[in-house]
């Protein structure tokens, strides 16, 4: 599997994940499906990627890109409710978030999806989730395509954000790994690859942030400063972008 053999990516999840997703692969010249639950969720991603703030309307505004490109990524979009429709994908990027419970992922959720996909997708198509915390091999062990599993992390905003973290398991091939780190590449992106473990520990990214956050709030509950005080510290004193604590209500304090 090369990239030039993905034609056609299906992505699981219309939400701000899956958009921005499918927003890099079709400016990247790739097809897509997006699918979710209701025309509803479908519709308002595609006017997402029309309209917001780093929409493609913006980007003609801006000088970015031309109104011809913005038909042409337009025209490779596609959306649906049905499961179906993504039966003759290259490649299925899940990226869907948490349940009615507040969670930001939910892994029995992935599961039962994942397991619905292997029965409908053409057995060649890659699987790639976009999951922050779940161990790989476990999304992977429902399906009959070990080998062809993945994780592929981008960051939120996806179509803004630079980084990729690219999870293999014990069984992915190492073609499936290359054509990731170069589809990755293709969008804009750095993509580093990495190694799966067990646990739902999380990637790099995550496990850094949680050990972070952990002893920036052990920092205030212990009084040895004040939030802003441990944003200074990590901002100046190690030239953070941004400390761990937000600083004020439209503030982005880089944790998520």
């Amino acid at each position: 599997m090369k990239l030039e053999d993905i034609k056609t990516i299906g992505i699981l999840g219309a939400g701000v994940m899956g958009g921005g997703i499918g927003q890099c692969a079709i400016l990247a010249g790739k097809n897509v499906i997006l699918r979710d639950l209701t025309d509803e969720i479908c519709e308002n991603a595609k006017d997402v990627i029309l309209n917001a703030k780093f929409g493609f309307k913006n980007a003609v505004k801006l000088g970015k890109m031309t109104e011809d490109e913005l038909d042409a990524a337009m025209a490779r979009l596609s959306v649906t409710t049905d499961i179906n429709d993504l039966k003759d994908c290259d490649l299925i990027i899940e990226a869907i978030g948490g349940g009615d419970d507040g969670a930001i992922e939910n892994k029995p959720l992935k599961l039962k999806v994942w397991a619905d996909m292997d029965a409908v997708v053409k057995p060649e198509a890659v699987f790639a989730s976009n999951t922050s915390m779940f161990t790989i091999a476990d999304l992977a062990a429902v399906t009959n395509r070990k080998d062809r599993f993945i994780g592929m992390h981008l960051f939120s905003p996806a179509n803004i954000m630079k980084l990729v973290e690219v999870t293999r398991t014990e069984d992915t091939t190492d073609d499936v790994v290359q054509m990731i780190l170069d589809l990755s590449e293709s969008w804009g992106k750095t993509a580093i690859s990495l190694k799966d473990v067990p646990g739902d520990t999380g990637f790099i990214g995550n496990r850094i942030m949680a050990a972070v956050r952990k002893e920036a709030e052990k920092l205030i509950a212990e009084g040895v400063g004040t939030k802003e005080d441990v944003n200074l510290a990590m901002t100046l004193g190690f030239r953070w972008p941004a400390g761990p604590f937000p600083s004020g209500p439209n503030a982005r304090s880089g944790w998520k």
